[in-house]
């Protein structure tokens, strides 16, 4: 291509970026378009490159008509736009057009790494900088519960009330409730937001209770203009806590107020919550949040390296996304680990290293016993209901095979006290503790009993 005519269609490039900015905005712009490369037009067709399949695709699905668009006010016989997976050798030089960008006023200087938020009253929790939209990656898998998400961050009416999120542990809810929380705070300062955990709301409740100054609590809860309760799943089988939340939700749905809430499960699957607040709950929209695919836990990884600065060799990118599929947390702190490993002992990173420094939880990911699992096994082994593990019920028949599952669910998986507690019924993590203590202490006592937790622990790990 001449020279001259090149630089024409770098000019033209950058202009179509300029529009394109003012179109999607600033967020999906660093998201979506800047990686984007110009390769060429060729035949009335624009082709761009990028570096990995599922940026390639989500931009195919979600911006191409509007890029070719963008173009036609540029060139008006394009009718296409094409975006290919290239090598980063191959587009290295198409990357310097992104630099040539229009001329802008001198950028402000770099601020730097924002705090964590203090809580706006003593009942809200801080909020983590980490999780915003522009660190939160968007794939298949969580796609709807985005949107929606984004809706209600942006929206002041109270179109989608209440928003109840669920999923696995992991998986990025509290990622987008905090995202939600200051998204709202940074474009409606004047909205007051309560940010808070199941368990807190219930001990703020508790302590009110005690010190006779229930009106004081409702207040709190009832002023905000939108309340936000993490871990919802948590009030299961607190029966005081419910009725006090059925009723602060009715009054701030009544006032127009937004409600958004998460769990581990849908409303409906909620275990020892009442009818009529799991008939709350599913009021307004539900959006479940599905196990990562391996292009979105590629794409986190990616640009998470991005965001640290650091070079990973993409065999071992793709061989974590690969191997840690359960848990986005789980998958973080190995891409932490393997960083923090190579800078202190002063090795490249590599697929070796990687192995190497990471075998437990390779080991631990190739078999991965949840506690559902454990649950079923035991009641099945003890002849008991599946819902007992969760019921009030302390008959000793029903209690101790349920201290045997909380024992093994300490034993098997990586879940804290707190986590498994709530998995049996919403119980406190002094519950799990006593379970286990329970059980070690009768498997060295009781040699037939020792037998029976082996045989379940083989059976699960088989």
């Amino acid at each position: 291509m001449p020279i001259d005519k090149e630089i024409s269609v770098e000019a033209q490039w950058v202009r179509v970026r300029a529009r394109l900015r003012k179109e999607v905005g600033e967020t999906a712009f660093r998201s979506w378009i800047k990686p984007l490369t110009l390769l060429g037009i060729e035949k009335h067709e624009v082709r761009l490159g990028v570096t990995t399949r599922f940026v390639r695709d989500w931009v195919r699905s979600h911006y191409a008509d509007l890029i070719r668009t963008a173009w036609n006010g540029e060139v008006r016989d394009v009718n296409a736009v094409d975006i290919a997976v290239q090598a980063a050798t191959t587009i290295a030089r198409s990357e310097s057009l992104a630099k040539t960008e229009i001329p802008r006023p001198a950028p402000a200087p770099a601020r730097a790494p924002e705090p964590v938020l203090e809580s706006i009253d003593e009942f809200s929790a801080p909020l983590d900088a980490r999780f915003t939209f522009d660190n939160w990656i968007v794939g298949k898998s969580n796609e709807f519960a985005t949107a929606a998400a984004r809706r209600v961050a942006e929206d002041t009416k109270a179109s989608i009330n209440p928003l109840f999120l669920y999923g696995g542990v992991g998986l990025g809810k509290t990622h987008l409730m905090t995202a939600i929380a200051w998204h709202i705070r940074r474009r409606h300062p004047q909205r007051k937001v309560m940010y808070l955990s199941a368990e807190k709301f219930m001990f703020q409740f508790i302590r009110a209770m005690r010190s006779k100054d229930t009106m004081s609590f409702k207040e709190q809860f009832r002023s905000v203009d939108v309340l936000m309760i993490d871990d919802v799943q948590f009030i299961a089988g607190k029966n005081a806590t419910q009725e006090e939340f059925f009723h602060t939700f009715n009054a701030l749905v009544d006032q127009s107020k937004q409600i958004v809430l998460s769990a581990d499960k849908s409303p409906s699957d909620l275990e020892g919550v009442e009818e009529r607040v799991k008939s709350r709950l599913g009021w307004g929209l539900v959006a479940d949040i599905h196990p990562t695919t391996y292009e979105l836990r590629l794409g986190i990884l990616q640009a998470k390296a991005e965001r640290g600065g650091v070079a990973i060799p993409p065999k071992v990118l793709e061989f974590l996304a690969h191997k840690i599929t359960q848990n986005v947390r789980e998958l973080e702190g190995a891409l932490n680990r393997i960083t923090a490993h190579a800078t202190l002992i002063g090795r490249p990173i590599t697929l070796d290293s990687a192995q190497e420094v990471l075998h437990d939880l390779i080991r631990a990911n190739d078999r991965r016993v949840t506690i559902e699992e454990i649950q079923k096994r035991v009641a099945e082994h003890f002849s008991i209901r599946l819902a007992d593990m969760h019921s009030p019920r302390r008959a000793r028949a029903v209690a101790r095979p349920r201290q045997v599952a909380m024992y093994l669910s300490k034993q098997l998986t990586s879940r804290s006290l707190p986590e498994i507690g709530r998995k049996f019924g919403g119980r406190d993590h002094t519950t799990v503790m006593h379970a286990v203590r329970k059980i070690e202490e009768l498997r060295a006592s009781d040699h037939s009993f020792n037998e029976d937790i082996e045989l379940l622990r083989r059976m699960l790990e088989s």
